[in-house]
């Protein structure tokens, strides 16, 4: 277990702003507002994102002749604690500002951190998964700088002790991008506090803190430079947020800022072995927006290295703007010198202990990269494979069917085919629904016993989706059992070929693809419950003459 220290929690006395923004006066911002209206990200861009990351791709890989990009990322996981990272206050997203905070957080003369436990569980788990080396002794750090979201002039984080170093992380690249295998190398994870938040004024002359967010934990995951591609880094991020909501460390949505990629990124000519001077983007809320943002800066770069000026890149923040697809310049970057960093002194060192981590590693569940490994060992197509270890919940929902029976190609074709289409048009998840595992194993067991076609199969599942109930009741209700006696099937066709006299000479003058339209008449005849199997057969053979 981790050190009793760990676990002590104080309780100051909250500090109350009454809902009222500080106010700092700043210089007119001439370029850049950090909080763009929802709407306008919305409708800039009238392609769709994957339409665009894919057009962004092609245009990247035919600008990059003779050169090589080096991409990497550094990631902040906002964590689902309690309370924050140093004191009691607790955090909900969308608070009135200013109204969870207290003289700890905000950095007041002689109110003293202690560290909250829950926050290095989580650290420990997610550096398990990462495949990580945990520190058994770790330590915070003051980062120093200088701004009007951070009320104690300094972050404390971890510097050259991090609790976890030395990981990787294996993903799977979609089909539509490529597809195949990559392991990103993983430098390492460390601990540390979030800081305020400024709210900009649309003309820019001055900006508004809310400090509720100061103080809340965070984990930075810094991988190594080892992505060549926007796809490639927009994957990653994709995976460390399925990793961070399998383990429930956090909730990794990227536009409440629960998590957010700032990424480097450099070009080279190809067999050069130094990098390139590195140019960090920021201000991007979709993995679809950090493949784009990450193909327009390489060509950026690269074209000045072919005019002769490369001079020009230079270490600095720039921004990624949605509505003309570009990036641009925000600020010089920091080097590590200008953070004077140096040991917490108000904070202890971490020190934890094997059983500790063995407890922690014992309880974590099967991580993505396991999970689609074992589906693909079922003999499931890449494309399921993806699809269905994307969403833990979606994950869930499957394992659970197979549970109860099914077989796993149809259950998967079922939950990414008309499950996933419902979820999508009303704007669900696969837990809002009332369709169970159970009752969807029903189903499928019974389209392959024939007591149902798939065609009911479509009609039942919107009433179990929608209203809930067995199978076997909305069967019975709807008086929906698939008609398998092939005399009645026999004399439906037989009635059809008769009404469509001229269709029956066209095919046998040989239109056979009427086949499907006496198919289809037979079936409306049935009101959809002919057997499929049977009606083909006997239509068929009396579509040759043979009987």
């Amino acid at each position: 277990m981790a050190l009793p220290l760990l676990r002590g929690i104080t309780t100051p006395t909250l500090f109350r702003a009454n809902g009222m923004f500080c106010t700092t006066q700043r210089p007119i911002l001439a370029h850049f507002s950090a909080n763009k209206p929802e709407s306008s990200v919305r409708t800039a861009a009238p392609k769709s994102t994957q339409q665009a990351t894919r057009e962004g791709q092609v245009v990247a890989e035919q600008n990059t002749q003779g050169f090589e990009a080096v991409i990497g990322i550094e990631t902040h996981v906002q964590l689902s604690t309690i309370t924050k990272a140093f004191c009691s206050c607790p955090y909900n997203y969308g608070s009135q500002p200013n109204t969870t905070i207290c003289p700890t957080c905000m950095g007041h003369p002689g109110a003293l951190p202690v560290l909250n436990a829950e926050v290095v569980e989580c650290a420990v788990k997610l550096g398990l998964a990462l495949n990580c080396n945990i520190s058994m002794t770790s330590k915070f750090d003051r980062k120093q700088y200088f701004y009007p979201d951070l009320p104690k002039g300094y972050q404390i984080s971890q510097f050259d002790i991090p609790i976890a170093e030395k990981g990787y992380v294996d993903l799977d690249i979609p089909l539509e991008f490529g597809g195949g295998h990559r392991r990103f190398g993983i430098t390492r994870v460390h601990m540390e506090e979030d800081a305020g938040k400024l709210l900009h004024s649309e003309s820019g002359s001055y900006s508004q803190v809310d400090l509720n967010r100061a103080g809340v934990p965070l984990l930075e995951i810094v991988s190594e430079p080892d992505m060549r591609t926007g796809i490639e880094a927009a994957e990653y991020g994709a995976e460390i947020q399925r990793v961070v909501r399998y383990l429930g460390v956090g909730n990794g949505n990227m536009q409440e800022g629960s998590l957010r990629c700032d990424v480097n990124v450099s070009v080279r000519p190809i067999g050069q072995s130094e990098f390139g001077t590195k140019v960090e983007i920021k201000n991007m809320n979709s993995f679809s927006a950090i493949s784009r943002a990450i193909d327009y800066e390489i060509s950026r770069q690269i074209l000045l290295h072919k005019e002769s000026q490369a001079d020009q890149i230079v270490q600095e923040t720039r921004l990624w703007d949605e509505s003309s697809q570009k990036t641009f310049t925000m600020r010089k970057k920091e080097g590590l010198a200008d953070y004077r960093y140096f040991p917490e002194p108000d904070l202890p060192e971490v020190i934890l202990t094997t059983e500790y981590i063995d407890e922690i590693r014992s309880s974590m569940p099967e991580l993505p990269e396991a999970k689609r490994r074992r589906y693909e060992n079922m003999g499931l197509s890449m494309q399921d494979v993806i699809f269905l270890a994307n969403d833990d919940n979606v994950a869930h929902f499957f394992d659970s069917t197979l549970e109860h029976g099914a077989d796993a190609k149809m259950a998967a074709n079922w939950i990414m085919g008309d499950i996933a289409a419902y979820l999508k048009d009303e704007k669900l998840s696969i837990h809002d629904i009332k369709l169970t595992p159970l009752e969807l194993s029903e189903m499928i067991a019974s389209i392959k016993n024939g007591i149902i076609s798939g065609k009911i199969a479509k009609e039942i599942l919107v009433e179990l989706i929608s209203k809930g109930g067995t199978v076997k009741s909305v069967i019975e209700e709807k008086d929906l059992v698939q008609i398998a006696d092939p005399a009645a099937i026999e004399a439906m066709v037989d009635q059809v070929l008769t009404d469509n006299p001229k269709q029956l000479e066209q095919y046998r003058a040989g239109k056979t693809k009427l086949q499907g339209f006496f198919a289809g008449q037979v079936m409306k005849a049935s009101k959809g419950k002919a057997s499929p199997v049977l009606l083909n057969k006997i239509l068929g053979e009396k579509l040759k003459g043979d009987c």
